[in-house]
């Protein structure tokens, strides 16, 4: 029994941080959903998605919703769907932390939950060009 993931994103962010995820493990061993909030999207409609969504992931471990960027409408979703212990949103989604993520299918809900917050943090750090000091 593993944690489903729920991603609540604008547009097709959601989907293509997955398919780009999944292409590079080569697998995705989470179940997972993506609900795409695109500018003319009912919030009530997707609401009413996004709790069909926890349902059917749940399978006893519970549901890690990720969502793009935090105060936004997909995050007022995502956030409305917590208030169950076997519910838990991070906003901030990005690569590095959907990635950590799928590498540890294992885990519980709280820690996978901790493993996106510390992979999307560690994912971001400044950059410089090669032979810069």
């Amino acid at each position: 029994m593993s944690v489903g993931i729920l991603i609540i994103t604008h547009n097709d962010i959601g989907r293509v941080l997955l398919d780009t995820a999944t292409n590079m493990l080569g697998t995705c061993p989470l179940e997972c959903a993506v609900i795409s909030l695109s500018p003319d999207a009912d919030p009530d409609a997707l609401m009413t998605e996004a709790r069909e969504q926890v349902v059917r992931l749940n399978k006893g471990a519970g549901v890690l919703v990720l969502t793009d960027m935090y105060g936004s409408t997909p995050s007022n979703i995502a956030a409305s769907l917590c208030g169950s212990k076997d519910i838990m949103v991070v906003a901030g989604l990005n690569l590095p932390m959907l990635i950590r993520v799928m590498n540890y299918p294992q885990l519980s809900l709280a820690q996978l939950a901790n493993k996106a917050i510390t992979g999307g943090n560690d994912g971001i750090f400044p950059c410089q060009p090669p032979g810069a000091s």
